[in-house]
């Protein structure tokens, strides 16, 4: 279960680099190809990251995880 979540979080943040990337080295004449790149790149971040929310929230509603808190005093 943590390393799904690790391996989802880390996609996130590549699809993020991408779009830095494509941000940073689109070339002045023509943008089009660059801009759609990093679109793209944009939307699979946020479709990732409100995947991983859902399922965060799906595996808690099914028991497969549970919460622990912090501990307050020992």
């Amino acid at each position: 279960m943590k390393v799904l979540i690790v391996v989802v979080l880390l996609a996130i943040v590549a699809a993020l680099a991408s779009a830095g990337v494509a941000m940073l080295r689109r070339p002045p004449p023509d943008q089009s190809h660059a801009d759609r790149r990093m679109a793209r790149a944009l939307a699979l971040r946020v479709a990732l990251s409100i995947a991983l929310f859902l399922f965060i929230l799906l595996a808690w509603w099914l028991g497969w995880i549970q919460p622990s808190g912090l501990p307050i005093a020992r």
